[in-house]
């Protein structure tokens, strides 16, 4: 009798993490990082709830830590199976995972020598030798093609529309048919291609993140410039915080496009992230994934390259940054504002209310993106609380996730499943979801919680 057990993102929005078991097998998609408040930071410490070493395989449905960033810990415990994914992904994990060790390391020795952590001493959850055997553990499979991590269990990726090398992932085990979405891209966006239509299936496992909600109807392009130009207008910096991977990669070249065609201002534009600096490098490998369509109605090349993009991979030519007066713009991690070289800027700048803070994605409650869109006073880096006087702007355009409606229009036209998950979503989201595919599609939900079994009849 196959089964399905969720030992993350159910409930909340980070730490995907789905058990697929037979009788004999365990097949894990995903493998992510918890995120946000410090409970939630705190079960990453947590011994794996079933022995590393039972796992055939981990199938990753995409690179983001919330889906990956766990796997060196499960690795230290003792996993030596395949680590599945797609062939971009694959060029991509190791920078996301080296850049999550690194960011641990140095948070771990910072806290050390100031002292405002609890325990002593800080360590990290793992180090780049783990990273260096995970990586060791990798293969990539294209999407379309069928694969197997384990005798009886069969996979097939398609495309997910959410960043580069994102899938959704069909499985099929002891005759059941079982989809996981991973995170469903948005329809039209900057850079990516549309989501492709899930094939009929038993069980679908599906994302909510923004499952109470509709995202704005306007463009991307549109939003970024009207943002922009305000920003510009106050004479100091916009700060916005991304992932180093995909929404940089999208705000390059939005913003590319809106100077190369004159809709803004020609102002300096930092890449400050050795790892987005990297991807950036792995995104111009990977041209023929792309949609270049803003570029081209703008009647300008389709391109990443931009004379205005500067590139800050070392520690000095960020520190650099902070010696620019007027108005610019610095792209820096990590995402969420929890660490990375962002929270360097926002000490720095936000005291100073010329500045403006572009928020361009989910917030995850308990994080300082989420503390600085609810309207805080003050932002606490570094143990020490920063005055907020910057104008917070939000550019929900840019959103990698689908919202409800777009959901709904990725699964017309899906016989209805016997049973749909809805995971990766706070529990409003999931609920709003639930109550929206019930409605508009008859679909019979589950909002499953943590540690919950199913078995897949």
């Amino acid at each position: 009798m196959a089964r399905l057990k969720f030992l993350g993102a159910a409930g909340m929005v980070s730490g995907s993490r789905h058990l697929l078991e037979s009788d004999r097998h365990r097949v894990l998609i995903d493998c992510g990082l918890f995120q946000g408040e410090k409970r939630l930071r705190e079960r990453n410490w947590d011994r794996f709830p079933v022995p590393a070493n039972s796992l055939d395989a981990v199938v990753l449905t995409h690179g983001h830590i919330d889906h990956s960033g766990w796997l060196p810990r499960l690795v230290r415990e003792g996993f030596k199976g395949p680590i599945l994914m797609t062939p971009a992904t694959a060029d991509l994990l190791g920078l996301l995972l080296y850049d999550s060790a690194k960011c641990q390391e140095e948070d771990a020795a910072y806290a050390n020598r100031k002292g405002y952590a609890k325990h002593r001493p800080a360590l990290p959850l793992y180090d780049e030798r783990d990273v260096d055997r995970t990586l060791r553990l990798v293969q990539s499979v294209p999407r379309g093609q069928w694969f197997e991590p384990a005798a009886g269990i069969r996979c097939r990726y398609h495309e997910a529309g959410h960043m580069l090398g994102s899938s959704f992932v069909e499985t099929e085990i002891d005759g059941r048919r079982v989809v996981f979405s991973g995170d469903v891209g948005r329809y039209d966006a900057p850079l990516y291609k549309d989501p492709a239509p899930p094939p009929p299936c038993d069980y679908l496992v599906c994302e909510s993140t923004y499952g109470d909600r509709d995202h704005p109807a306007v463009r991307p392009l549109d939003d970024l410039e009207a943002a922009t130009k305000e920003a510009l207008a106050r004479g100091g910096m916009m700060l916005v915080a991304s992932f180093a991977i995909g929404r940089c990669q999208q705000l390059v070249y939005l913003l590319r496009t809106l100077m190369a065609a004159g809709r803004i201002p020609e102002v300096p534009v930092w890449i400050d992230s050795p790892m987005a600096v990297d991807a950036t490098e792995v995104f111009r490998q990977h041209v023929a994934e792309h949609d270049f369509s803003e570029a081209t109605m703008a009647g300008v090349a389709e391109s990443l390259a931009s004379p205005f993009v500067r590139m800050a991979k070392t520690a000095a030519e960020s520190k650099a940054i902070n010696a620019h007066r007027g108005p610019g713009v610095v792209i820096a991690s990590s995402g969420m504002m929890n660490g990375g070289r962002i929270l360097h800027h926002l000490a720095q700048r936000l005291p100073d209310p010329r500045t403006t803070v572009l928020v361009a994605g989910f917030q995850a409650a308990g994080t300082r993106g989420r503390t600085l869109i609810d309207g805080a006073d003050t932002l606490r880096i570094h143990g020490r609380d920063i005055p907020v006087r910057a104008a917070i702007r939000r550019v929900d355009a840019l959103s990698g996730h689908a919202d409800r409606r777009e959901i709904a229009r990725w699964l017309t036209g899906l016989p209805a499943p016997k049973r749909t998950f809805l995971v990766h979503g706070e529990p409003p989201a999931a609920r709003g979801m639930a109550e929206f595919l019930g409605t508009t599609l008859g679909f019979e939900t589950t909002v499953p919680t943590i540690g919950e079994t199913f078995e897949l009849s």
